[in-house]
């Protein structure tokens, strides 16, 4: 019993992680950088629909930065992917790296 117990956790366990994963894939938006203002922290990108924000359309948009780094870490003219979340001084972008 106390195996099957252990067994048991172990799955609920590996399938959270799964479902952790599959949802921050879900996050992920395909953009391209058209401003970068790091004296304020922002970045303008041109993106897809961003799903987790309600934004079912592309659109080009100004966003803060979770980490002022992220910011010299791509260029203007850039291809990027990245998540943004609704934070309390407003759309954030979480991640961001280069992509292809």
């Amino acid at each position: 019993m106390k195996k099957a117990v252990h067994t048991l956790a172990a799955a609920m366990f590996t399938a959270a992680l799964s479902l952790s994963a599959a949802t921050a894939q879900d996050n992920a938006v395909q953009g391209e950088v058209r401003k970068i203002d790091e004296a304020a922290g922002k970045v303008t990108l041109k993106h897809g629909p961003i799903k987790n924000l309600g934004m079912e359309v592309g659109m080009t948009m100004t966003f803060r930065v979770k980490d002022p780094a992220m910011l010299g870490e791509v260029q203007v003219g850039d291809k990027v992917e990245f998540e943004a979340e609704q934070a309390a001084s407003g759309y954030t972008v979480t991640r961001m790296q280069k992509s292809n």
